[in-house]
């Protein structure tokens, strides 16, 4: 019985590093976003300085999940919990390596004058926001319905990315004098484009994210699965 106890403990140690994990995770992406939004350098700096702890947050997942996985033998959806919650640090870890992406690319934008306001850019931006935010909230819960609502929305993040990609295309086409106006302004949408890709990124992540929770709630793999 004292085993069993332990064990559940350790369980819940291990879902509080992820919701921790993701808690970081979300506030880099935002930060990320919003350092992007206002051209802050500064914040750029932090964002990719702030990538290592949740770097050393997945490597203890990973540690207490082999632990758990050698020492407790776990079944059914213990061992679920488990092994998603391990897939699930590994898509937070590639969320937030797009969130310093984006912040790298900021940095850059930052040296340039800025491009004119791209709307589709916001909606972006608030959509695959959206979709993190379900996919951190249906882990908590444990609940497959609103894990599987995200791929709702991943609809609407790929139409927003193209219409960034449309805009900065017509962009960079626009009849500027060849010479060094011309290729600042090029490379100034090529990196907003790459941000754009991130953004995208991550709302396949937290896609992923959904799925993985699925699979723990349900123990069906809906990956490859048009429903629940």
């Amino acid at each position: 019985m004292e085993d069993r106890k332990h064990f559940i403990d350790e369980l819940e140690k291990l879902k509080m590093m992820l919701l921790n994990m993701a808690a970081l995770t979300q506030k880099a992406f935002i930060r990320a976003n919003q350092a992007y939004l206002t051209r802050d350098e500064a914040l750029s700096r932090e964002i990719i300085d702030g990538d290592r702890a949740i770097n050393d947050i997945e490597v203890q997942i990973d540690n207490l999940s082999l632990r758990l996985l050698a020492l407790e033998q776990p079944m059914a959806r213990d061992l679920r919990l488990i092994i998603g919650t391990t897939r699930i640090s590994s898509e937070l870890e590639r969320i937030a390596d797009q969130a310093v992406n984006i912040a790298e690319r900021t940095l850059f934008l930052c040296q340039h004058p800025p491009l004119a306001p791209i709307q589709a850019m916001d909606r972006l931006m608030e959509v695959t926001g959206n979709m993190l935010d379900h996919a951190i909230r249906s882990f908590a819960d444990l609940d497959p319905k609103k894990a599987m609502s995200i791929r709702e929305m991943d609809d609407a993040a790929d139409q927003w990315t193209m219409e960034v990609l449309q805009t900065l295309i017509d962009n960079m086409v626009q009849n500027f004098p060849a010479g060094e106006k011309r290729l600042i302004n090029t490379r100034r949408s090529v990196q907003t484009i790459i941000i754009s890709r991130c953004l995208e990124r991550v709302g396949d992540h937290s896609t992923n994210i959904g799925e993985h929770v699925a699979f723990i709630s349900t123990g069906i793999n809906v990956k490859h699965q048009k429903v629940l």
